[in-house]
């Protein structure tokens, strides 16, 4: 595996040279492919709105007992600030065939897959002691596409590593047009609702800028309503589950919880499913067991870009275990939302 990362120390980026044969002019235009640190979320809650889609926003259903104003668009609910440059992005976002999607729900694992994908998909180009994981989190490798364009910074789209690795907490029904119509694949993650929100809430707790955050009491029945940015988290889960069953080529549908008994399994599955198998010596070399390794959650949590001053990037990162809501929720909380999740997903196969 060659050696061509390049860290840049005055700007905290990573630079490689561009792959030789280009796909289709899929390339970005650039001199050099850049990886960087993304924008702050503080740049999308202090935005104004004021766009062209303002009276449409100011139309919809509205909720603000959460951190900052949401407003429910295509029955999700979406941060007020950030929801007009998502539908700018819903309009004009054009995807590759060769770009992959990390989809999910928040707080269902999401930090761990970005850095499962990506250094899967381009193990060629890094060497894990030179690995752009080292110096950048996941979030930056494989951006949230609606968080950049909440920024203003889509451009930074254009200049990621080919193929390209992004990430969207979007539902189905609210990715841009392009890439549910492209071939381009998504791995989904999901996990337990309890757990979703205890997590959910301790991320909350942490986050700068915003109003003081509802009780753990008043969080959990908003959680329970959907009333949540990007709930209801049943209906997100069942519109890719669902879409999963009609077209399982192009949606991979990954349990946390079984992700965690066995990593090497769930290494193997995303590296087939997004096209970059593992070779007979790859395999023999041990190269499922060090990505694993390199990815797990007590490495990255370590990374000195990942704790201590950077509050930005310690938040994504507390525990990473199954089954501690039983060290939050009273009992009759536990029932009520396992209730609330029964009765949403019955009808379907699905099952956390």
């Amino acid at each position: 595996m060659a050696d061509t990362s390049l860290i840049n120390s005055n700007c905290n980026s990573t630079s490689t040279n561009k792959p030789s044969k280009k796909d289709e002019g899929e390339v970005a235009k650039v001199d050099e492919v850049k990886l960087r640190c993304r924008r702050s979320f503080k740049d999308i809650i202090n935005i104004e709105l004021d766009s062209e889609y303002k009276e449409l926003i100011l139309a919809l259903p509205k909720e603000e007992r959460w951190l900052s104003p949401l407003r429910n668009y295509g029955g999700f609910w979406q941060l007020e600030a950030s929801l007009p440059r998502v539908i700018k992005m819903q309009e004009v976002f054009k995807s590759r065939p060769s770009d992959v999607m990390v989809a999910s729900f928040v707080k269902s694992g999401t930090t761990w897959l970005k850095a499962l994908v990506f250094t899967i998909m381009h193990r060629d180009k890094y060497t894990f002691s030179h690995h752009p994981l080292l110096k950048l989190n996941p979030h930056d490798c494989v951006p949230s596409i609606e968080h950049v364009y909440a920024v203003r910074d889509e451009q930074y789209l254009e200049t990621l590593p080919w193929p390209r690795v992004l990430g969207s907490h979007l539902s189905y029904s609210m990715l841009p047009k392009s890439i549910k119509t492209s071939k381009c694949p998504i791995v989904y993650i999901c996990r337990e609702p309890k757990d979703v929100f205890v997590s959910f809430w301790h991320m909350s707790l942490r986050l700068e800028g915003l109003k003081e955050p509802p009780s753990f009491t008043q969080a959990f029945e908003l959680f329970c309503e959907g009333r949540v940015p990007h709930g209801p988290i049943w209906e997100h889960v069942l519109e890719y589950y669902t879409k999963s069953l009609i077209s399982p080529e192009k949606i991979l549908i990954l349990k946390y919880e079984e992700m965690l008994k066995d990593p090497i399994d769930g290494v193997t599955r995303l590296a087939n499913f997004i096209g970059r198998p593992f070779s007979e010596e790859e395999v023999k070399n041990g190269a499922v067991e060090k990505i694993a390794e390199f990815c797990s959650f007590n490495k990255l949590k370590e990374l000195d870009v990942n704790n201590g001053g950077d509050l930005t990037n310690s938040y994504f990162f507390r525990k990473a275990v199954a089954g501690d809501w039983q060290n939050c929720m009273t009992t009759e909380m536990a029932n009520k939302l396992d209730e609330i999740t029964k009765e949403k997903l019955c009808g379907s196969s699905f099952t956390y």
